[in-house]
């Protein structure tokens, strides 16, 4: 039965949608994109968790959706770093040491510096349009959605899921990403750290990166890793093809040994 409620780390109240039916299973851990939340999953989690037989954890980062609000727009640098401390908190707080990590864009970058930094909660990646460090398209990308935020109904549409927090969020991810000083961000030096088995999904028309992001994580980490590069498709495969994507992640989690 899956679990809705507030969960409290380091007094900070996160939305948690959570179930830990299955005995001696592993928790699939879904990290939503930098203008997503558990809702904007839709049923990803629960067809994921029924065609592998695996718990689910869903959660609303500090900001979004039904979570506390920001304190401030202003990040750091190492923000996605400190997500994924974040992360081990909460994992620790669920007594969760047995996690798969599907994460999407920001959230794929945070599932990447989870496994590097806590490998011994984490026992597989899938990692969909993640980013490891910053290129010019993606910036592009980042100021074609201000523009949006500007001369359409987005504000709106967002606000559906985040409520009065979408403006602070915005902000947050357009602001940081534009910095003069987050040019210059790159986990590159962490993925030597990666020794669990990795997923990278990405669309090869993805608007907000390109296939160096794939081919450099791969061809750095120390773990089993594997490619699935889908022609013709943008930066949210799981819900421009939903189907393939998780004919996908089913087999890579149905090939994992969980019995060390």
């Amino acid at each position: 039965m899956m679990q809705k409620k507030m969960a409290v780390i380091k007094g900070t109240e996160v939305y948690i949608e959570y179930n830990n039916d299955f005995e001696g299973r592993p928790v699939l851990v879904f990290l939503h994109d930098s203008l997503g939340c558990v809702q904007l999953w839709r049923d990803i989690p629960a067809q994921l968790a029924e065609a592998t037989g695996c718990n689910v954890l869903v959660y609303d980062r500090v900001g979004y959706g039904k979570s506390s609000p920001m304190l401030t727009y202003e990040r750091p640098v190492n923000y996605m770093e400190l997500e994924a401390d974040f992360l081990n908190d909460l994992l620790t707080e669920l007594n969760i040491n047995n996690a798969l990590l599907f994460g999407h864009s920001d959230g794929g970058t945070i599932a990447l510096i989870m496994a590097a930094k806590y490998p011994e909660k984490i026992k597989a990646v899938i990692c969909e349009a993640g980013h490891i460090f910053v290129e010019e398209v993606t910036l592009k990308g980042v100021y074609d959605a201000w523009e949006a935020y500007k001369t359409t109904n987005l504000p709106e549409r967002l606000a559906k899921y985040h409520g009065d927090k979408v403006e602070m969020l915005f902000k947050a991810w357009t602001e940081t990403w534009t910095r003069e000083d987050y040019r210059s961000w790159n986990i590159e030096y962490l993925l030597k750290d990666i020794h669990c088995p990795l997923l990278f999904i990405q669309g090869e028309a993805d608007e907000y990166g390109t296939l160096d992001q794939v081919e450099k994580t791969v061809t750095q980490v120390n773990g089993p890793a594997a490619k699935y590069i889908i022609p013709g498709i943008g930066h949210t495969p799981h819900k421009e093809i939903p189907e393939p994507v998780l004919k996908k992640a089913t087999e890579f989690i149905r090939e994992l040994d969980f019995k060390n």
